[in-house]
């Protein structure tokens, strides 16, 4: 089966049932060490990890590592330009969850990025990126300890699906004139608009499938958490894109209400269920003129939609969710993308459960990121039905790389999230324990003791490791 590698001897194969992992207790876990300063990195975070599941389990669990090659260093086995060799493909494949630190992005033809490939070769539609604040990191932020999200980004499809043509192809060339001369025209709504003749063209679907199963596994997360943080909203340009980010807002609404009807409440039912619990003899009219305050300059017939709105949500959901019922319900609402980059910064403990696309997703990920911490201590998820990827969310730093001093948290973290996902939370708790401590202690890499003051001695990258482990408990 395998051209260069062999499995374990010990150990069993995750499995998973309806989209859910089905976890042994010695599981064979398949990690990619990763170019550049992987090499210091992965040591580190492999240690970090079984001292956990150790510590944890007192031994009743453990993780047999199954080492395949991407990037570089599987060119180095495999030969030139073979980054993805059908060897780590087939071991994924098999194993079902698997760990990686930054791959090196080819130069040149081919592959755009290998993450990318990895995602869309085993379809892992969410990339899962939790920001949160550990105390005693350097943040350029005041308060970033209300920062706590976890952003749910849409993986496989917007523009990363990467179907665009060149400026001057002869496809380009081709679609700009059918675009300006036979479907512009058709449609009233692009009125005299027309693409420039040197434009280069890019394809940006958003689907409702993809849509929706991103939107459910954010609410299916939203469930697990505590109460008062059991809030999912979908971020969008639909003001502008009506029929991509507008119709991502749409169907994620549409499924929250459908699918998950008795477990969430939109932010506009809860406006609508609000009022008539300040006032039980409330009018569906007065209501809707509650919930939109520009409803009096409205045209008749959009006030009459808004009343018939009224109207359904109480007589759909007001004996389930009135009554102050809904206040227990997930709270499903919406923000537009360039509002939300402010908001999370501005009013960042308002927000729970980012659900975005792509590039939206992208942007937003890298922001939060930021407010915590930075990208060194940014963990990262790419899940689908049948297999998952954790991974390190920074690049590869070469010029770092064999000198045991860069942070390892980003992989670690990444770490965590896996365990999490495996149900092993005992030990997942354990390494956010003490790799809190480390940082509330000054334990960290040079990244962070540069910017903490008053300075503080920095510690190699397999120091930090020992001191998250130390501080166990």
């Amino acid at each position: 089966m395998y051209e260069k590698i062999t499995p374990p001897t010990t150990g069993a194969k995750i499995t998973f049932k309806n989209g859910e992992p089905v976890v042994p207790e010695n599981p064979i876990i398949p990690f990619i060490r990763g170019d550049g300063t992987g090499i210091d990195i992965w040591p580190a975070t492999e240690k970090v990890l079984d001292a956990a599941v150790a510590k944890a389990y007192n031994g009743t669990r453990k993780i047999s590592w199954f080492k395949v090659y991407a990037g570089d260093e599987a060119c180095d086995l495999y030969g030139t330009y073979q980054y993805l060799p059908q060897d780590t493909l087939t071991a994924i494949k098999e194993y079902g969850v698997a760990i990686k630190g930054p791959l090196t992005t080819p130069v040149g033809g081919g592959i755009r990025s290998l993450n990318v490939a990895l995602r869309q070769i085993f379809d892992l539609y969410t990339c899962v990126r939790p920001c949160r604040y550990y105390a005693g990191t350097p943040s350029p932020h005041k308060t970033p300890e209300k920062l706590d999200v976890i952003v749910y980004r849409e993986n496989t499809e917007d523009i990363y699906l990467g179907i665009e043509w060149k400026q001057g192809s002869e496809i380009g060339n081709r679609l700009i004139k059918i675009l300006n001369e036979e479907l512009i025209p058709a449609t009233s709504e692009h009125g005299k608009k027309q693409i420039p003749l040197d434009a280069g063209i890019g394809i940006k679907p958003i689907s409702k499938t993809g849509s929706q199963r991103l939107v459910r596994r954010a609410i299916k997360h939203a469930l697990l958490l505590p109460k008062n943080k059991q809030q999912v909203t979908l971020v969008h340009k639909g003001n502008i894109m009506k029929y991509t980010e507008g119709a991502f807002r749409d169907w994620g609404y549409e499924l929250a209400t459908t699918e998950f009807r008795q477990e969430t409440v939109t932010e506009r039912e809860s406006w609508i269920l609000g009022n008539k619990e300040k006032n039980p003899n409330i009018s569906a009219e007065e209501n809707a003129r509650q919930i939109d305050p520009g409803f009096d300059a409205l045209t008749p017939e959009k006030k009459a939609q808004i009343v018939k709105e009224v109207e359904t949500v109480i007589n759909r959901i007001w004996d389930s969710h009135g009554n102050g019922k809904w206040q227990e319900k997930i709270m499903v609402n919406d923000r537009i993308a360039d509002s939300i980059f402010q908001q999370i910064q501005t009013r960042p403990d308002e927000y729970s459960i980012l659900a975005t696309m792509n590039l939206n997703g992208d942007y937003l990920s890298d922001a939060a990121a930021a407010i915590v911490g930075g990208l060194g201590m940014g963990p990262g998820a790419n899940i689908g039905d049948s297999c998952a990827i954790f991974e390190a969310t920074h690049g590869t730093a070469p010029k770092h790389a064999g000198l045991d001093k860069i942070n390892p948290g980003s992989v670690i973290l990444s770490g965590v999230m896996m365990l999490e996902y495996m149900g092993w939370q005992a030990a997942a708790d354990l390494i956010k324990k003490g790799l809190g401590d480390a940082i509330a202690n000054g334990q960290v890499t040079y990244d962070l003791a540069r910017l903490i003051e008053p300075p503080v001695q920095p510690l190699k990258c397999s120091e930090f490791a020992d001191a998250i482990i130390k501080h166990f408990g």
